[in-house]
């Protein structure tokens, strides 16, 4: 509920997450990271409701589902584009394995970057996974390296080291971090906000195309709602698979093919790939 009535009184959810903004609002305006999601369309309308000065910005993947880009381009016109120096297909012939649950270099490479010097502002909320809840917080100080990162919460000690912080990375700022996927629906309808449709469909989350965080099911229905993203990885593939002869680098025996890299991907999304160790020993090199 976005107002709840607790024994230490009434909790608006709205109007904290509003505070949230203005309170830790920079003189240069904040960076909003923006996706197309349910959470970031809250996101932009709590910065707008907030008065807080703000750009937004959305990392284009080259594997988003059409009807997100389509969304994202008719409804909110004013957010950045930020295209990428590679797509997701020449990654994973430079990469020389497709992405896992493991080896996530897409999301480093076409989602994450952006926002360097500047305080980001996210949808990232706990109730997405237990993970989330142990590891961000309604703020954040990012060093160079993801291990270097610092989490803050409501108070006025962390608000002044969050303000005053030195470090080169990033500061982010989590607003609806506490909220549920229910507050994100009350609200969206509340305020009646615009939301992409595929949602309407039966969608819990948006992301890339045949995403392995998804597992198995997912990846299979993303095959079929979208077959010519699924042809596009299997040409990936293939021409992922020449590169590394060319190169004379290790390919698994299940790897004869594309149509086999296409089958150990979908039924082992959790799992590093076949010759794991050469793998990823490669792939953290490049």
């Amino acid at each position: 509920m976005l107002v709840e009535k607790t024994l230490f009184g009434t909790v608006d959810k709205v109007q904290i997450s509003i505070d949230r903004l203005r309170e830790f609002e920079p003189e240069e305006g904040y960076y909003v990271a923006f996706s197309g999601g349910k959470d970031s369309v809250v996101i932009l309308d709590l910065c707008k409701r907030a008065g807080v000065k703000y750009d937004a910005h959305y990392n284009l993947t080259t594997v988003d589902p059409p009807e997100l880009v389509k969304f994202i381009r008719e409804s909110y016109p004013e957010v950045a584009w930020i295209r990428p120096k590679m797509s997701m297909w020449q990654l994973i012939i430079h990469k020389g394995m497709p992405p896992n649950r493991i080896v996530r270099y897409c999301c480093q490479v076409l989602k994450e970057g952006g926002g360097e010097g500047r305080v980001s502002v996210t949808g990232v909320r706990w109730a997405e996974s237990a993970n989330r809840k142990k590891s961000r917080g309604v703020a954040e100080i990012l060093g160079k390296s993801k291990a270097k990162k610092i989490l803050l919460n409501d108070n006025d000690e962390d608000r002044r080291m969050f303000e005053n912080c030195q470090l080169k990375g990033k500061r982010i700022l989590n607003p609806i971090v506490d909220w549920t996927d229910k507050d994100v629906w009350d609200y969206i309808k509340k305020f009646n906000v615009k939301y992409c449709s595929l949602y309407d469909e039966g969608f819990k989350r948006l992301g890339c195309i045949m995403c392995p965080l998804q597992g198995t099911k997912g990846m299979i229905r993303d095959a079929k709602r979208w077959p010519k993203y699924y042809k596009a990885y299997l040409r990936a593939f293939d021409r992922m698979l020449a590169a590394k002869n060319a190169r004379g680098d290790f390919i698994p025996r299940k790897w004869h093919n594309a149509r086999a890299v296409m089958k150990y991907w979908i039924y082992n999304p959790g799992k590093v790939n076949p010759g794991q160790g050469v793998l990823f020993d490669e792939i953290q090199n490049q």
